[in-house]
Formats: C-alpha cells, structure tokens, sequence
C-alpha cells in the first residue's frame, strides 16, 4: 500500500517553497562537511543573542565526562537584579547529530527566559561522527551535572531546572532524561521535546510517507542514526541513551512536553514517546501541529502556526514553573 504523505499547511508549504533549493531533505555521509561549512548557522553571527541587552552573555569551559575533553557552555543571565533565584532552561541543540553547537537554535530559550525571568544554559557536546555514540549524550549529562552544581553562582535555581532541545537536541535531552534519572543525578522539573530524533529504526510510517519531502527524511536520518551509532544502528544492540525510544521503561520522568508537525519524519515516533509516558504513569503533553514539516516554526518564525506553537510551549513552561 502506497502512503500518501499528509499536505503541508499552506502558509508553510510557501515557506518551504523558498528554502527547497538551500536545504535538500536528503543528507548524506557526503554533505556533511559542506553543511557544516556553509549553513547558516554563521547566520547567528547577526543575531543578537542578547535581546536587546535583557541578557549578559557568558561562555564558559567547564569539565566534561571523564577522561575526555572539557565541553563548553553558551550562557544567557537577564542583566536586571533578580528577586530570589531564577529558574534555568537548559537547551540542548540539533543538528541530526553531526552539525550545530551551542547557539544553534538557542533563540527559542532565550524567547523563553525573556517572558519568564530565566537563565539559558546551552551545551556543545561533540558531534558524529567523529565522535560516535555515547560521546554526545555524555557531553550533554556533564554541562548539566555542572549546571546543577553551579546554579546558585549564576543566579539560578537548581530545583527549577527544564531540560530541552529540538530535532537531534530533543532525543538528547529525552535520552538526558533517561540517563539522569537512572544515574540518580539532577532532576529536572520538566522536559522540552521539540520534533525530537528519538527512533535509530527509522521505520515508521511517518518516515515512509515524508520520503523525499521537507527538511530532513528518511535519508538524512539513517545518515545522521549511522553517524552516531555505526553499524549497530538499526539492530538489536543500541542503548537507550542513543536512541530513547528502545527505552523500556518511561516511568519516573519528569513532566514532558511534546510536539512535532504531522507532515515530518519524526511524527510517529514523538506521538508513541507521549503516548508510552502516559502509559507509564507519567505526565505528557502533546501537541501534533497540522501540517507542519521539521523544524517549521525556526523556517517560518511568523507564520501563524509557528506563533501558536511557539505559544503552547510557553504556556507550558510558565505553569510548570509556577510564574
């Protein structure tokens, strides 16, 4: 039977339309260099990460897993005096796995901590895959051991962290989830799984249907699953570290948010993490935005269902943390 892939909604259909001949949905092993070199993640560069002066910004080189090179730390802080300490939303970027670094995506969370008071901690964590699985999500848990260690000196509450990342940063902060409460290390009070890479397998019908289509396929993601993970990817043998949905158990996590476009790759996988949360006893909230292709609302910040995505999270977030 033939899967006919879900239309795109029309304002990001026109959207997707103007950035076809930049991004291809099809990465491979090949392109890898050359996206690395000349996506826009020079765009940042024009950015101003500040907001305006809210934030006062910081990089920091803090230790990262053992034996292994330390990991630095993109740093937000709101440069007003704070009444008490602040919560901290700690972002984790994407990428597929091979691309991107700290300030990649951080837009969002700084978007966040500008409405609700709040301090970014964004980690680089080595890519694949020169640096295969578990170098990543390693990377990832050391910036938040130190993040939770030294929230007081940045201003910030250690009982009020949120983890959260998109695309390839929203599997590593699932995985993240999954490591830190097995490791008995800090516990967030809450995740962010934007359009998260969560399945090695890569056999959903979602992927099937988006084959071709979009911003990032089936291709791209058995490039960016074997950059990580090498020839086990797709077999019997991978951690659930690298890949959260081979995760057995899903109890015990903190509350999760959730959402994804319906015309992506990522659809199916992303509704059955929500849905196996909720059936461990967990709290989830999900959000399927019709419509949407991968990464939509970074592509196409005004249309109006980015607006109202961008509004569910922070929603979210804002009686999470009780503001």
């Amino acid at each position: 039977m033939t899967l006919v892939p879900p239309p795109f909604d029309p304002e990001l259909a026109a959207a997707l339309e103007l950035i076809k001949d930049v991004i291809s949905p099809g990465l491979t092993m090949d392109d890898i260099t050359a996206m690395r070199e000349g996506m826009g993640i020079q765009m940042l560069a024009e950015l101003d990460l500040t907001v305006g002066g809210f934030f006062e910004l910081d990089e920091r080189t803090v230790p990262g897993p053992q034996d292994a090179p330390d990991i630095s730390l993109f740093i937000a802080r709101p440069t007003a005096e704070a009444v008490g300490t602040r919560p901290v939303f700690y972002h984790v970027h994407g990428g597929g796995m091979v691309i991107g670094d700290n300030k990649t995506g951080v837009t969002a969370a700084l978007d966040w901590a500008k409405e609700l008071d709040a301090i970014v901690v964004s980690v680089e964590y080595r890519l694949a895959p020169e640096h295969p699985h578990p170098a990543p999500i390693e990377d990832v848990y050391a910036g938040l051991v130190w993040t939770a260690e030294h929230a007081a000196e940045l201003g910030g509450d250690a009982e009020r962290i949120v983890i959260a990342g998109a695309s390839a940063g929203g599997g590593l902060t699932a995985a993240l989830g999954l490591l830190t409460r097995d490791r008995k290390g800090p516990r967030p009070i809450g995740q962010v799984l934007m359009c998260p890479m969560l399945d090695d397998r890569n056999d959903t019908p979602s992927a099937h249907q988006m084959a071709g289509l979009g911003v990032w396929d089936r291709t791209a993601n058995d490039t960016g699953w074997t950059a990580l993970l090498g020839e086990l990817r797709g077999g019997p043998d991978v951690s659930p570290y690298a890949s959260p949905a081979r995760a057995d158990d899903l109890a015990d996590l903190p509350p999760t948010f959730v959402d994804v476009g319906s015309a992506e790759t990522f659809r199916d996988e992303a509704v059955a993490y929500a849905s196996r949360i909720w059936q461990a006893g967990g709290v989830a909230e999900l959000h399927v935005w019709p419509g949407g292709f991968h990464g939509y609302d970074g592509f196409a910040p005004q249309a109006a269902m980015s607006q109202s995505t961008g509004a569910a999270r922070l929603n979210w977030l804002r009686r999470l943390i009780g503001e």
